[in-house]
């Protein structure tokens, strides 16, 4: 298994917008073979960090959500709400529930 987990430092005042294009990537998800897990939350320390938390089954699953049509279109709605480069750390996953 693979996790993924991306900080977004998002604009101010802007982090409903950027939850609503996550939100509405995940209903188009449901149908990634190979993804296991999608969260969107908001750091607690700093309330313009969007972190989202990915678990997939192997690279060839992380390789399809990054191709999908709905992965393109968030990210270019996304463009709009960043307010500089994402930290992306991608991990083996060893254990988990």
């Amino acid at each position: 298994m693979i996790a993924i987990v991306a900080k977004l430092p998002i604009k101010e005042g802007m982090m409903n917008d950027a939850v609503d294009v996550f939100k509405e990537l995940i209903t188009k998800m449901g149908n990634d073979e190979g993804t296991q897990m999608y969260s969107i939350c908001v750091d607690s320390k700093n309330p313009n960090i969007l972190v989202v938390v990915e678990r997939y089954a192997d690279e060839a699953a992380v390789k399809l959500h990054g191709s999908t049509n709905h992965f393109k279109a968030c990210s270019q709605k996304l463009g709009a709400v960043i307010a500089g480069r994402p930290e992306i750390s991608k991990m083996d996953v060893l254990a988990s529930l």
